[in-house]
């Protein structure tokens, strides 16, 4: 792995340490947890594909 390729997923793992706990809070009831989470799962997908497109 390159230099840049490590330091990109260290700070995704840090972004997901500070956010997870805030998320798990707010999502107590599961119907918003899951309703939550396949919103960010389609816009991290969308991403995904932009960038592959891009790239």
């Amino acid at each position: 792995m390159e230099l840049e390729q490590i330091i990109s997923a260290f700070a995704l793992i840090a972004i997901l340490i500070l956010i997870l706990p805030g998320f798990i809070q707010t999502n107590i009831k599961k119907e918003v947890f899951f309703k939550n989470l396949s919103i960010w799962g389609i816009i991290v997908i969308l991403l995904m594909i932009l960038l592959i497109f891009i790239f």
